[in-house]
């Protein structure tokens, strides 16, 4: 079993920042990539960023320049630093892990619940 557990989400106002949080536990062998996607409120879900295991990201149009991704490789934790916000960036973003649960498993995807990021004056 592989628990994601996000935290950073709140309330900010155009022009500020936030820091995301995902952090993996339970059985997981190895991560192939970890990445974040977002769902506004009638909207699809998203793809935001992503970061895999060579170190390679990859961002959606929207939001590069202003988010980064990253992670602590010890702590199995990826972080995404969002700066100059948008109201268009409110959403519920979720965390995805894409691993293997054991050496002899295919990788799966792993997700989060999901934190709110409201961005309103």
């Amino acid at each position: 079993q592989v628990q994601l557990v996000e935290s950073g989400g709140g309330l900010v106002q155009p022009g500020g920042s936030l820091r995301l949080s995902c952090a993996a536990s339970g059985s997981i062998f190895s991560i192939n990539a970890m990445g974040w996607y977002r769902q506004a409120p009638g909207k699809q879900r998203e793809f935001v960023a992503t970061l895999v295991s060579s170190g390679t990201t990859t961002y959606a149009d929207s939001v590069k320049g202003r988010f980064t991704i990253s992670r602590d490789n010890a702590k199995n934790t990826v972080y995404l630093q969002m700066s100059s916000l948008k109201p268009e960036d409110t959403a519920v973003y979720y965390c995805k892990v894409y691993g293997r649960p054991s050496y002899n498993r295919a990788p799966l995807d792993y997700w989060g619940q999901g934190t709110q990021v409201t961005v309103s004056s």
